[in-house]
């Protein structure tokens, strides 16, 4: 078992939500050179962000806010029909610097937490496993985070999270392999059934999108660009959420 010790922040709503308005897990990477600044600005009032746990390098956890409490951790956010997923969801911070100070994989101790603290939620609030998000799956136009070395096909075989169930060899084959365009128009509405939110008449927002759709679950090319690849990805996915 691991220990999980509190450190509250004031960063949170003070009107307490019911248990059953809880429907998400949202990963973040902190993004910062160190624990110490992570921690401070998660619980200053000054910067007006939070989330309910912070798992630190050695994997230890900290609960920042109570989970009843909607915590700052999505800012402007959308899935599927809802917004502003602060209010559906507990936020989880890992410390890594991010990509803006030199991307790290996350070691072994913070996936164990990240697996413990997630099926000890997933029991709690009866969290299934496409109820587990990226930031970038929830706001594609502004977060990067957790990234592409976030461990998610490892997680989801403990249900944490969705993944594929392609053969890895062949689906490579068709990596840069390009769409035809109504092929890519069933890819980005694959995008909108999964849970994306992109204004289609702009070519940012879709190319956003894409790129959260592939750190998820292509990490190992992120462009932006829809190949086949991609499209049966998205395919097998829908597929599987409908058995």
């Amino acid at each position: 078992m691991i220990e999980i010790r509190q450190f509250y922040s004031p960063n949170f709503d003070l009107n307490k939500r019911k248990k059953e308005n809880i429907k998400f897990l949202v990963f973040h990477y902190t993004g910062m050179k160190t624990e110490k600044s992570a921690l401070k600005r998660l619980s200053s009032k000054k910067s007006k962000v939070s989330s309910h746990y912070f798992i630190k390098k050695n994997g230890s956890i900290i609960n920042l806010v109570p989970d009843l409490y909607i915590s700052w951790h999505a800012g402007i956010s959308f899935w599927k029909k809802l917004k502003k997923l602060n209010k559906y969801s507990i936020g989880i911070e890992i410390h890594n610097p991010g990509h803006r100070h030199g991307y790290e994989s996350f070691n072994k101790k913070q996936i164990n937490s990240v697996k413990y603290l997630s099926l000890k939620l997933a029991k709690k609030y009866n969290i299934k496993s496409e109820q587990y998000l990226g930031h970038s799956d929830v706001a594609p136009d502004r977060k990067k985070d957790p990234g592409e070395k976030f461990p998610w096909e490892f997680l989801s075989k403990y249900r944490i999270g969705v993944w594929h169930s392609l053969d890895k060899k062949i689906l490579k084959k068709f990596r840069l392999k390009k769409t035809n365009n109504a092929e890519k128009k069933i890819f980005l509405n694959n995008l909108i059934k999964i849970g994306y939110f992109l204004k289609k008449k702009e070519i940012n927002s879709i190319s956003f999108a894409i790129k959260a759709f592939q750190r998820r679950f292509r990490p190992q090319l992120v462009n932006g660009k829809a190949d086949l690849e991609c499209l049966k990805i998205s395919k097998n996915l829908i597929k599987n959420s409908n058995n």
